[in-house]
């Protein structure tokens, strides 16, 4: 019997010559998260447990972006707990408002294929987009860690997911994404993993394979992987890698395969309020927006500022409608200066940001009063999450995005 992408990712950091789903191992990761968010509560409990010293230092990434800037006072505190934490067990990657973490992680080398890496977020599961097992965990795991070196994890049954053919124009990897979230639902992957293949990812960017395994954790999926190929080999910084050590075999025993015709897709939202609550955009459209986001760890990066600032260059947005957009990562926001997408994007009307996280999660401007809608390009939708509980938020690509922007309602490209 053969394996999937993410057992063998597992047989590799274990040495296990065989493994199958539901069997509990000891991973020992080769990199690991902490956000600004949960860094005062994973230093209290590592020292709850009585660790002195961190395993491997090296291998810890401290990033603030949640917080950044600071929204309410408390927000200070913990900058001030991660700093000295950081310092007190020997931290030497520490990133202060660079960017998003997912970005970052990912942008910056941290995880490469073959990897198993943890964060302190639900959205870890963006790294698979390099091949690498990711997930979030919690606070109390992550001091375990620090400690030990060392997590168990039960091994995932996989669903593979293939798409064939070209995808019509407008319709992109978060329309995907989001149409596969409609079809299996919000706990159609629970713990388990997603591999994607077919010719239509094998000719995908690496942000639009992030796009994807971003929002793999919105159907309960422990896990996202995209093979490793000559894409996320070359972006990684891991260009010798032996790809063929993580293919999928013939023979993998999958949960079940699910197959797509890419000429099929059709632009996509996710209505109010639920990420899996997925229609078609033409039904939707002609619904009025008060605000239009574009940004966040699932279309932040410079492909979507590009995608934007294409259907934007030489309009203006729409009277009453606010455009906000924020890039990922500090890397993202000077490409798109130094290219002139940020002038495109400045003349239209729209409000550029510094990176961070900002309005995905409720946090440093941008929040919506009673009874407004927002289309964001980011991963939820949850009541509450952009401001007052009766906001109305729909999630959908970049292209739509900008197109409701010009129109100040939803709209197709």
């Amino acid at each position: 019997m053969g394996h999937t992408a993410i057992e063998k990712i597992i047989m590799r950091n274990t040495g296990a010559q065989h493994v199958t789903p539901g069997e509990i191992v000891v991973v020992k990761p080769d990199r690991v998260m902490i956000h600004d968010i949960f860094v005062p509560f994973v230093a209290e409990k590592y020292r709850q447990m009585g660790f002195t010293r961190v395993w491997n230092p090296d291998k810890v990434v401290l990033i603030y972006d949640h917080l950044v800037p600071a929204a309410v006072i408390d927000d200070v505190r913990h900058f001030k707990t991660g700093d000295a934490f950081a310092e007190e067990v020997g931290l030497s990657h520490v990133h202060r408002a660079d960017g998003i973490c997912h970005q970052l992680m990912v942008e910056q080398g941290y995880v490469k294929p073959g990897d198993v890496a943890f964060g302190t977020d639900s959205h870890t599961t963006t790294y698979g987009a390099v091949g690498a097992f990711s997930t979030g965990i919690g606070y109390t795991e992550m001091a375990a860690i620090l400690g030990t070196g060392s997590l168990w994890v039960r091994v995932p049954s996989t669903i593979r997911v293939e798409i064939e053919g070209e995808l019509p124009p407008h319709v992109s990897a978060k329309d995907i994404i989001l149409r596969l979230l409609g079809d299996i639902g919000a706990d159609g992957a629970v713990y388990q993993a997603l591999e994607f293949a077919g010719g239509t990812v094998d000719g995908m960017s690496l942000s639009s394979r992030m796009a994807i395994a971003n929002m793999a954790v919105e159907a309960g999926a422990k896990c996202a992987v995209f093979p490793p190929d000559e894409v996320s080999t070359l972006y990684s910084g891991a260009p010798g890698f032996d790809m063929a050590t993580l293919a999928p075999d013939a023979d993998a025993v999958y949960d079940r395969v699910i197959r797509y015709k890419a000429g099929e897709l059709e632009p996509v939202v996710a209505c109010p309020s639920q990420p899996d609550n997925i229609c078609p955009v033409r039904q939707v459209a002609g619904t009025r927006v008060d605000q239009v986001f574009i940004g966040s760890c699932t279309n932040g990066r410079l492909e979507d500022l590009q995608i934007a600032a294409d259907i934007l260059r030489g309009k203006k947005v729409s009277p009453f409608t606010r455009l906000l957009i924020t890039p990922a990562s500090r890397e993202i926001y000077g490409q798109a200066a130094e290219s002139g997408l940020l002038a495109d994007l400045i003349d239209a009307g729209a409000n550029v940001t510094l990176p961070g996280c900002g309005l995905c999660c409720g946090r440093a401007g941008g929040i919506l009063a009673p009874n407004e809608v927002v289309l964001a390009t980011n991963n939820r939708n949850f009541i509450g999450r952009m401001g007052d509980a009766s906001v109305q938020i729909y999630l959908a690509s970049p292209a739509v995005a900008a197109a409701t922007a010009l129109a100040g309602q939803i709209v197709l490209p």
